[in-house]
Order: structure tokens, then sequence, then C-alpha cells
């Protein structure tokens, strides 16, 4: 009976471990204490990878100049003004990079965006784009790096809440671009 009653109380204590580094176990979105809560955030799966190459060639890894994804984001929202009538979302997004072996230079930039819309995906209520210069050391070819942070103002009260919006990151891509993340899939 001593055994199990020790197991017990390590599973509660790790349980509780696991629950601290969660931030204390909130949900995504849900505030904890004065924290604000944040919209529904997400990488649109068609626009999280970029693979380019050099005019026209696609699918020949010879001809590839930049094969990128956005790697994850940081997140943090903050009311507006004291009565919590609007909330304010910054958004920093990371990105790995690769340079393919066609790539001139030793720059790229890396078009992205983000877009606001209510829950139902019935309207677009705000959108901005942006470009991150991507710069390659000598004999380097991979690297990882943030974008510029975000900024998005949300209106709040008067029955809307945070979980009324979701934001979406994704990067910005050609038809063609867009062609081959669809038939390739999610990587």
């Amino acid at each position: 009976m001593a055994i199990h009653s020790n197991r017990n109380r390590l599973a509660v204590l790790a349980g509780m471990g696991l629950l601290a580094a969660c931030g204390g176990g909130s949900l995504p979105g849900t505030p904890a204490g004065n924290q604000a809560p944040c919209p529904r955030i997400a990488i649109l799966a068609d626009g999280a990878d970029l693979t380019r190459f050099r005019g026209g060639a696609s699918g020949d890894l010879t001809a590839l100049t930049a094969d990128a994804r956005i790697a994850g984001f940081d997140a943090s929202c903050d009311y507006t003004s004291r009565d919590r009538s609007g909330l304010e979302v910054r958004l920093t997004p990371r990105f790995d990079v690769e340079r393919g072996p066609a790539a001139e230079g030793r720059t790229l930039d890396l078009p992205w965006f983000v877009a606001l819309s209510d829950a139902a995906d019935s309207a677009v209520l705000d959108r901005q784009a942006f470009t991150t210069r991507v710069a390659f050391g000598p004999n380097v070819a991979r690297t990882t790096l943030a974008g510029q942070t975000a900024r998005l103002t949300m209106p709040l009260g008067q029955g809307r809440r945070a979980t009324d919006y979701t934001l979406r990151i994704s990067l910005q891509l050609t038809p063609e671009e867009l062609a081959l993340n669809r038939a390739r899939g999610p990587r």
C-alpha cells in the first residue's frame, strides 16, 4: 500500500510541475490574473513554407534560391485602456531560412503578413504586410531569425471578447509557390 501511495504522490507532483511549466495551467486565450486574453493565433498551413526557384525551374534543386518556413511566433496581448475596451496584440514571427545553391547574393527578402478576422471568418478586419530581410554570413547557408513585430488593435466590450477574433500569420506566396505547397502538403 505504501508503494502505491508514493507513486500517486509522485504522479501528482509531476502533474503539478507540468502545469507550472505551462504558465499555471491557463488555456490559450484565457487571462491569468491581470494578463489580457489573446485571440486565437494560427499559422496558415498553406502559407507556412516558401520554396523559391530561379526562373520557373520548379522542382529542380539546383535552381533553388530559398527555402523558408514559419518556425513559430511569440505573442503578447495587453489592454489599450483601463476600461478594457480594446486589446493590442503584438506578434513576432520566427523563421527558419535556407539559402539555395542558385541564390544570388547574401540577402533575401522574406514577405509575410498577418490577418485579423472575426471568429466566424466572415470578414478580414485588418491585414498588415511585412518584409523581413534575411542576411547570410560567409559560408552560412541556414539561419533562424525573428521578423518585425506586428501590432494589431481590436475592440472589446459590447459583447466582443478576444476569443471572437482569429489572427493568422502566413508567408506571402506567388500562385505557383502556393500550388507547390498544396501539392506537397505540410512539412
